[in-house]
């Protein structure tokens, strides 16, 4: 069983950087994995999403350029550097995880199995 946990949201101004991280207690090595933001009354989008090997990447055009995703197999990790944060990046942040997955990324929320809880990003001007 997988048991996302993120961690590092926090409230910044806007120009300010901040890291995300996602854990779980096993093994994160055949998941591909992703980070989606949900801001209230809107759906959640993608934001960026990593193969499994961590060797593919993709990021949404809100946030390319700004925004670097990482996995480290090693660590059961996942992270997501986001710098020059914008008051329209604030949303709650999730981590999800695909398992079984062979290549590539994944960019539905449907494709995912697990789910984090959430991680808070308050981005003012």
């Amino acid at each position: 069983q997988v048991h996302l946990v993120e961690a590092g949201g926090g409230s910044v101004q806007a120009g300010d950087s901040l890291t995300l991280s996602c854990e779980d207690p096993g093994n994160l090595l055949n998941y591909a994995m992703a980070w989606f933001r949900q801001d209230p009354g809107k759906e959640r989008e993608v934001v960026a999403a990593i193969s499994w090997k961590g060797d593919d990447s993709y990021y949404s055009d809100a946030v390319k350029g700004r925004f670097t995703i990482s996995k480290d197999n090693a660590k059961n990790t996942m992270s997501i550097q986001m710098n020059d944060l914008k008051p329209e990046d604030t949303a709650v942040y999730y981590c999800a995880a695909k398992r079984g997955t062979i290549w590539g990324f994944y960019i539905r929320s449907s494709d995912y199995d697990y789910w984090g809880k959430g991680a808070l990003v308050i981005v003012s001007s």
